[in-house]
């Protein structure tokens, strides 16, 4: 047999796999100009949320309030508080990461560099890199027994670049996001990054925002209660398009009541992914793909006002281009364009650059092929995720306030099936150099938990401890520090308490 016969054969085999595969084309140029109108329009988005970001709970801004913008407002906000663009920054942690190793770096590698940045984090973020932190593995970090925040927003508002780097190809976007979404959230909060990452993918290949909002849906599971929000949202488009605080009141009605945040249960802040991901969709059905329009109602809905319509007008700027921003928008943004944001030597000049670079990479690394000036994007069917529900079973009954500080031990009990305590760790004074308490966790007299409490903000557990999927019935809970230190305490503000049962409605007698 002729040696060079099975060379032959697979070469002809990958030819012929090559020739059968539909490709959609798009120019270079083109390309480059809808990935720098999406990291335009996600930056223009969160500097004009700057100042009403969770001023406004559980209302919406009204019409005749003005919402501030000029010339030179996005190096003002970038002066004044850098720490708004987490939206940005934290997205660029994974950029570099693939810059440095490229599009199949190992999960490893961005949780390395996630933990290891220095910038200011909140919730599922923070509780995620705490984990890491810590020695728990990447995948876990964002599990909700490991995150009470594993619902909220963090890894939406970050999923950008997966979707910028994976044009046309929703497949290859839920890849990316379904793997680093993990290291902060799952569930519900999972999916609002792979949702977002999708709505980028499709914006690519879709002039129409409906159609855009309606095909990411198909990388959720229908069963979801993520799915079942968004699915809502575009029904009550369809059923009031002309009126978009309507649509605001049915998802008021429907979708605020906040499970898993230690912060929003019991509260009219609501950073959950789901209510969000609604104003995101909201913003931009109602906005027809008419940038200002997008921008204002996507804002105007509340809660997270700066994430909401960063992600809007992120999407709606792969559709437009960048070069179809209005200059009323893109004026400010060009003048700090060269300037880098926190924590990273990335500019946004820089960041065009590198975008457009990766998107290339990961256009060929799943098929597609760059001949000349254009760039063959190989057409993917939408790949679901798998199922899994954070919190299930698990409904908020109370909170208790504690507002105790103890060196030693404190003690609570609780009825239920599941509990958070909130609090922090603090120092005597400013001076006192930063330290690291250790505390364990007894439940019924049994010892659950030891785990690390820093002084470091930017290493910071975000509650005291927390624990779910307990028997039904009264428990005695006691916090034991195993190290006492005399210049530094735990506080225990309150106890979110978790019954299995939903509490009643309004009585009618």
């Amino acid at each position: 047999m002729n040696k060079k016969l099975p060379i032959l054969l697979a070469l002809i085999f990958s030819c012929a796999e090559i020739f059968s595969q539909n490709f959609r084309s798009i120019g270079r140029d083109e390309l480059l100009n809808k990935i720098k109108g999406g990291w335009a329009g996600q930056t223009i988005g969160v500097t004009f949320g700057w100042p009403s970001e969770f001023v406004y709970q559980g209302t919406y801004i009204q019409d005749y309030e003005r919402i501030r913008w000029h010339d030179d407002y996005v190096n003002e906000a970038m002066t004044v508080f850098p720490g708004l663009y987490d939206d940005v920054y934290v997205d660029l942690t994974f950029v570099e990461v693939f810059e440095r190793l490229g599009i199949n770096a190992p999960l490893d590698s961005f949780a390395v560099a996630f933990a290891g940045k220095q910038y200011e984090l909140w919730h599922a973020n923070q509780a995620g890199r705490y984990n890491l932190q810590q020695g728990l593995p990447a995948e876990k970090a964002g599990h909700w027994l490991n995150n009470p925040h594993a619902d909220d927003i963090d890894f939406q508002i970050e999923a950008d670049f997966a979707g910028l780097m994976s044009p046309g190809m929703p497949r290859a976007a839920t890849k990316i996001s379904d793997r680093l979404g993990r290291l902060m959230n799952s569930g519900d909060g999972l999916y609002g990054g792979v949702y977002v990452a999708n709505l980028y993918a499709h914006a690519f290949l879709h002039d129409d925002v409906l159609t855009v909002v309606t095909e990411a849906l198909a990388a959720i599971p229908p069963q979801s209660k993520f799915h079942r929000c968004v699915s809502d949202v575009i029904a009550w488009y369809k059923a009031n398009p002309n009126d978009w605080k309507q649509t605001w009141f049915e998802i008021q009605k429907k979708w605020s009541e906040d499970t898993g945040c230690p912060n929003g249960v019991f509260h009219p802040l609501n950073i959950d992914a789901k209510i969000n991901a609604a104003y995101v969709v909201a913003g931009l059905l109602y906005g027809r793909g008419d940038f200002t329009r997008t921008l204002e109602i996507s804002t105007r809905l509340g809660q997270d006002s700066d994430c909401n319509p960063a992600t809007a007008a992120g999407v709606l700027g792969v559709m437009k281009g960048y070069s179809g921003i209005p200059e009323y928008w893109l004026t400010p943004l060009k003048k700090a364009e060269k300037r880098s944001f926190s924590f990273t030597d990335l500019s946004l000049e820089k960041v065009y650059e590198l975008g457009f670079r990766h998107a290339l990479a990961n256009i060929t690394d799943q098929g597609g092929r760059i001949d000349g000036n254009t760039v063959r994007i190989p057409v993917q069917k939408a790949k679901t995720v798998p199922f899994e529900e954070n919190f299930g079973g698990h409904y908020p009954s109370e909170i208790k306030k504690i507002g105790q500080t103890f060196g030693e031990n404190f003690q609570l009990e609780v009825e239920g099936i599941g509990f958070v305590i909130r609090g922090y760790v603090s120092r005597k004074s400013p001076d006192t150099p930063h330290d690291v308490l250790r505390a364990a966790l007894f439940v019924d007299g049994k010892k659950v938990e030891e785990a690390n409490f820093p002084t470091d903000p930017k290493k910071s557990r975000t509650e005291l401890f927390w624990r779910y999927r307990l028997e039904s019935g009264r428990h005695r809970v006691e916090i034991k520090i195993t190290d006492p230190k005399k210049d530094y305490q735990l506080h225990a503000v309150d106890c979110l308490i978790y019954s299995n049962k939903p509490r009643e409605g309004i009585r009618h007698d």
